[in-house]
């Protein structure tokens, strides 16, 4: 079967958690690996994702080191969704939106 392998690098502004790595995430950037087959049945080129892992810091061991931890890519997305909510400037208490009342 063949395979293809895609690399991106996240970045997280704060920390965070991400199912499945049982401790707080540094902020940073994260280089993230997509494996993906190729789908041998259909009359077009179509792939499957087989595989997505993110590469943090080791738990244990030189400042250096690395594990590879598989993960769910939805739940990377809910991280950085939560991430650039943290971004987002507090909304303006004294805007009056339409149809509202002044307080």
């Amino acid at each position: 079967m063949t395979t293809r392998t895609s690399s991106k690098t996240v970045t997280f502004a704060h920390p965070f958690l991400l199912k499945g790595v049982d401790r707080i995430l540094g902020a940073g950037d994260y280089r993230v690996v997509t494996d993906e087959e190729l789908i041998e049945e259909l009359s077009f080129s179509a792939y499957r994702r087989v595989a997505t892992m993110i590469f943090v810091p080791a738990a244990s061991g030189p400042a250096s080191a690395v594990e590879m931890v598989a993960i769910d890519p939805r739940d990377l997305q809910e991280a950085q969704d939560l991430d650039a909510q943290f971004m987002r400037p507090a909304p303006d208490r004294n805007t009056i939106r339409a149809g509202e009342e002044p307080l």
